[in-house]
């Protein structure tokens, strides 16, 4: 057998189409004696019969080993220049009161940006101090209940929002700490709903308006300005960006030193992680070696303090300890025409979730890899996984070679979903959002459990619920 025609050129022929690289599947993806996927010491097998499908599942232990590891790697950088680093988890990545739990376990911060996940991670037993509040759209009622119960530091998005953030402090009789989100027109290589500092889009204030703004900050006695804030965008694997943005917000960050403490400094998140085999991730290690080396270089030339620094990761945290399970269905080999006017073809698998849970492949192009649950000794095929929605664009792994033996009813493993894919679940075909189940040392648990037919018409004003199957 050969490569596809059809195929891109980041995706090789599988030598062994079972196989599972580590530094895509959740530390504890594992084959059995028998050839099936277990994770956390569970196969699939028994997880869909537990919970069934869609599934998504969270590697806990791995989870929480990450979360460490980046502490540690930018605590021991940080430390070698002489300073203190604060990681925050971006909860927008996945965020449940149980995450929330893991995070501030193993000594981590929380970022939240909605009154949802300030709820989230509230409930979840974590400190308000620890919290940071994102938005660039906060409500008056967001500001309100972030000041109220004492959120550690609130990241101003807008010129408008020093004063409403001001007035709602002052009518708490507090002093809130805040930090000043700067677009450092920085144009980060990722796609371009991802990335979050290039001139023409919503977050931020322009690097140009940044010492007026925290002028405007100072000047206000119910707030305390803490520094400044950039995040240039996410799923990034090209450093420069990141180089980059430091060394623009290390010349206001010197020019406002030279007028009033600035005692923090937040580089944000979004270093990449690996999906397939194409992609080439840092390391945490690396990531914080690289900004620690950035801040003492630059403070040195600037003969200024070096501040304390905040890091934002989530995606690198939780997206490779997740995995989804569906089950096959359809099974549809289409011919399709090659550019040397052959002929070739590619085997549409579809699986019972798609778009719902996973929007990412048609919101931003992402690449994902699949397994079967079983291993085989068919030859492999190209093949495109797809869902069962309304959409031509319900693609969950656009271009992956699976066993050509696939057939309705084998279970289906997608990689690295712990980010970002129930975070943006929806119920569009009116299809339940999957549970997601927790799994470590042979157990397993939920998270947040799945939605049924009735969960969706208890919504709906027009009926009454029904009794309905679903989870």
């Amino acid at each position: 057998m050969s490569a596809n025609p059809l195929a891109p050129q980041h995706l090789r022929f599988p030598t062994d189409p079972d196989a599972l690289t580590a530094r895509i599947w959740p530390a504890s993806a594992t084959r059995t004696d028998d050839g099936s996927l277990a994770v956390g010491g569970v196969s699939a097998d028994d997880l869909v019969a537990q919970y069934g499908t869609p599934l998504y599942v969270v590697d806990e232990r791995d989870v929480q080993s990450r979360a460490v590891r980046v502490r540690n790697a930018f605590t021991e950088a940080f430390e070698r220049i002489g300073t203190r680093a604060h990681v925050y988890y971006a909860g927008k990545a996945f965020l449940t009161t149980q995450v929330a739990a893991w995070m501030a376990a193993a000594d981590l911060r929380i970022d939240v940006c909605t009154d949802g996940e300030l709820a989230v991670a509230l409930a979840g037993g974590v400190d308000p101090a620890l919290l940071g509040f994102h938005g660039n759209n906060k409500s008056d009622a967001e500001i309100t209940r972030a000041v109220g119960v004492g959120v550690g530091t609130i990241v101003l998005d807008s010129h408008e929002e020093i004063g409403r953030v001001a007035r709602a402090a002052a009518e708490a009789g507090t002093v809130q700490r805040v930090r000043l989100r700067i677009n450092t027109g920085v144009h980060a290589s990722t796609h371009d709903y991802l990335a979050t500092a290039r001139e023409d889009q919503k977050f931020g204030i322009p690097l140009a308006e940044a010492a007026d703004a925290a002028a405007a900050v100072r000047a206000e006695p119910s707030l305390a300005f803490v520094g400044l804030h950039s995040h240039i965008g996410s799923q990034i694997f090209d450093d420069s960006g990141f180089r980059e943005a430091a060394r623009r917000l290390m010349d206001v960050h010197a020019s406002l030193v030279e007028t009033g403490p600035v005692p923090e400094l937040n580089l944000g998140g979004g270093w990449g992680i690996d999906y397939t085999e194409a992609d080439s991730a840092f390391e945490p290690e690396d990531v914080a070696d690289a900004l620690a080396a950035i801040i003492a270089e630059a403070c040195a030339e600037r003969h200024i303090p070096v501040p304390e620094v905040a890091v934002e990761p989530g995606r690198y945290i939780v997206g490779p300890p997740g995995i989804t399970l569906y089950r096959v269905g359809t099974i549809k080999p289409v011919t399709v025409e090659t550019s040397d006017g052959g002929s070739a073809t590619r085997t549409y698998v579809s699986v019972d979730g798609g778009m719902s849970d996973n929007v990412r492949p048609a919101l931003y192009g992402a690449d994902y890899t699949a397994r079967l649950a079983r291993t085989s000794t068919g030859s492999p095929v190209l093949a495109r996984v797809v869902g069962k929605h309304c959409e031509s664009g319900d693609i969950v792994v656009h271009d992956e070679y699976l066993p050509g033996d696939v057939h309705r009813g084998d279970l289906l493993a997608v990689a690295a979903t712990g980010a970002y894919c129930w975070s943006l679940a929806s119920n569009y075909n009116h299809v339940g959002r999957p549970p997601v189940v927790a799994v470590s040392d042979g157990r397993t648990r939920i998270l947040v459990r799945g939605e049924s037919v009735d969960d969706l018409l208890a919504r709906d004003t027009g009926v009454a619920p029904v009794s309905a199957p679903g989870r």
